[in-house]
C-alpha cells in the first residue's frame, strides 16, 4: 500500500443498480491502495447491483452506507461513477442532489466519470465548467452552461471549486491520477 493519500477521504455515491462496475470498483479500489479512506455510500445500504459496459450483469457490491448517512463535510472529494441507470436513478435523487450541493459549499472537488456528470446537470452546478464525459451527455452539459472537451479527464476549477471528469472505462488510469494529483497539491 503506498501512503500518498493517508488521511483523504474519499465518498462514492452510486444507486442501488446499473452502475458500471469498473467505474465503483477500480477507483475504490485503486484509492486504498494509495492509502485513502473510501467510504461508498448507495441510496439504500443494500447490495448495489453493477454491470459492465449498461447490459452485461455484473457482481453485487455492498455499499458502507446509504447515502442519508453520508455527511458531506466529512469526506474530502466525492466520486461519481457511471452507468446509465446509475446516473439516471441519481440525478433525480434529492438527497444525491443536495450532497452535490453541500460538497461545493464546503469548497471540496467532486470527480464523476462517464454517465457520472448528469447528477451534477440536475444539481445545477456545471454552468461555467469544462468537462467531459460519455460522448451523450454532450449536450446535456453544454445546455446546462458548460463547456465541452473530448479528453480522457478534464480538470476545471472555475467557480472556485474543482471538478474532474473523465468519459468511460478506458479512462479509469487517469481518472484515478488526477484525483490522486488533486491531493498531492493540497499536500495533505
Amino acid at each position: 500500500m503506498s501512503a500518498e493519500l493517508v488521511g483523504v477521504r474519499v465518498l462514492i455515491i452510486t444507486s442501488n443498480t446499473g452502475v458500471e462496475r469498473d467505474e465503483l470498483v477500480i477507483p475504490r479500489d485503486r484509492l486504498r491502495a494509495r492509502g485513502a479512506h473510501v467510504t461508498h455510500a448507495a441510496m439504500e445500504a443494500i447490495d448495489v447491483q453493477t454491470y459492465r459496459h449498461d447490459l452485461i450483469l455484473s457482481e453485487p457490491v455492498r455499499p458502507d452506507m446509504a447515502l442519508g448517512e453520508a455527511d458531506p463535510g466529512a469526506f474530502d472529494v466525492v466520486v461519481i461513477p457511471g452507468g446509465t441507470v446509475n446516473a439516471d436513478k441519481l440525478r433525480i435523487n434529492a438527497e444525491a442532489r443536495e450532497l452535490v450541493r453541500s460538497v461545493i459549499a464546503f469548497g471540496r472537488p467532486i470527480a464523476a466519470i462517464c454517465h457520472g456528470p448528469w447528477l451534477l446537470v440536475d444539481a445545477a452546478v456545471v454552468a461555467g465548467k469544462t468537462l467531459t464525459a460519455y460522448p451523450s451527455l454532450r449536450t446535456d452539459l453544454i445546455n446546462a452552461g458548460a463547456a465541452w472537451a473530448d479528453k480522457s479527464v478534464v480538470r476545471s476549477d472555475a467557480d472556485g471549486w474543482t471538478l474532474i471528469t473523465s468519459r468511460n472505462p478506458d479512462d479509469l488510469p487517469d481518472f484515478v491520477d488526477a484525483i490522486t494529483d488533486e491531493f498531492r497539491v493540497r499536500a495533505f
